[in-house]
């Protein structure tokens, strides 16, 4: 399965619009930013991205993020379309991106989002469940994220859809439930974003009182694998697995699920558990075993710091890898001769 590589001109910003606090939101330490843009910052984030992207501008989306941008000032955020259209219109860059609230979208604003070009607006949706999203005082529902994205879809426009893992109040249960219900609104992209507890929330005080209790780096890097496979075999493009890591991030982290290659513990631990399957197919238990992979998926097979080889080394199984560039990103064939 492949899907399209884009990147992304990010332009924060943070927590402007939001007429809630969420219960982990912190939105200066996860951008690691509290300063409001402005034209002047738009059109130098595009004329820097031009200088070093070149043509693959065209392929590129000037993206607002970190507020719910739909719900900012009016008046402002029309100024930083304007900033940002000029750049459209003339084909340099492909569209606009925006992440914004599920209860900040209507007819209106999405009539003006068409007409200054805008392509992809994502939903932080966070949890279908209405009871994880009444306890994190989201202010928003189940019912209403799918409402916005049927309306996002109607008027054209790309549907990115922004799930959390290890909320207040959710279970590995609850969170694969959610990802089931996005998966049914035919988003075209969907970001994970394991829970980080953050100095400064309600949730860092519901930490230290005893009441919340984060999933382990482990049973997060199990759970995540499981919707990362989910979303691919459901034709859903995962464009991002955790929090982008900055230093503010670090510095302000009480607990919680970071990592700055979480997706690759995942995506390792999805090639763990298909090795696991094709022995259990072919009936090995130990031995020294010829595995054929992808060769952009070694990394993947051998895992961090070599778990994976010596995951399957306590098992009894020695591997021996070859590569085929034929073989999918996941796939894995075991050689029926027996290695001496």
């Amino acid at each position: 399965m492949r899907f399209m590589k884009h990147s992304n001109v990010a332009i924060f910003v943070p927590h402007n619009g939001c007429p809630h606090q969420c219960t982990f939101c912190n939105q200066r330490e996860i951008t690691g930013q509290a300063y409001q843009p402005d034209e002047n910052d738009v059109k130098s984030a595009a004329e820097t991205a031009i200088r070093f992207l070149g043509e693959k501008t065209k392929n590129a989306e000037i993206a607002f993020f970190g507020g719910s941008f739909t719900a900012i000032d009016r008046k402002y955020m029309l100024r930083l379309l304007d900033a940002a259209y000029p750049f459209i219109k003339d084909n340099t860059f492909y569209g606009i991106r925006l992440s914004t609230r599920p209860d900040a979208v209507d007819d209106e604003v999405l009539s003006i989002l068409k007409g200054y070009g805008v392509t992809s607006i994502e939903l932080g949706a966070q949890s279908m469940d209405d009871h994880v999203l009444l306890m994190n005082k989201r202010g928003h529902t189940a019912a209403d994220v799918s409402a916005a994205s049927e309306k996002i879809r109607s008027y054209g426009f790309s549907l990115g859809l922004q799930m959390m893992t290890g909320l207040y109040g959710s279970t590995p249960e609850t969170d694969k439930k959610t990802a089931e219900l996005l998966a049914a609104l035919k988003p075209d992209t969907v970001r994970i974003y394991p829970t980080v507890v953050l100095n400064g929330t309600e949730l860092a005080d519901l930490y230290r009182s005893g009441m919340y209790k984060p999933l382990s780096l482990d049973d997060t890097v199990i759970l995540c694998a499981g919707l990362i496979r989910f979303f691919e075999q459901k034709n859903i493009n995962v464009i991002r697995v955790g929090l982008h890591d900055s230093d503010s991030l670090r510095e302000n982290m009480v607990s919680g699920v970071f990592h700055p290659a979480l997706r690759e513990l995942c995506e390792s631990r999805i090639m763990f558990e298909n090795t696991i399957e094709a022995l259990h197919e072919k009936k090995i238990v130990s031995g020294k075993v010829e595995f054929t992979i992808n060769p952009k998926s070694l990394s993947r097979f051998i895992g961090q710091k070599k778990c994976n080889i010596d995951d399957l080394y306590k098992k009894g199984i020695i591997a021996v890898v070859r590569q085929d560039a034929a073989l999918g990103k996941y796939d894995i064939i075991i050689n029926d001769t027996p290695l001496s």
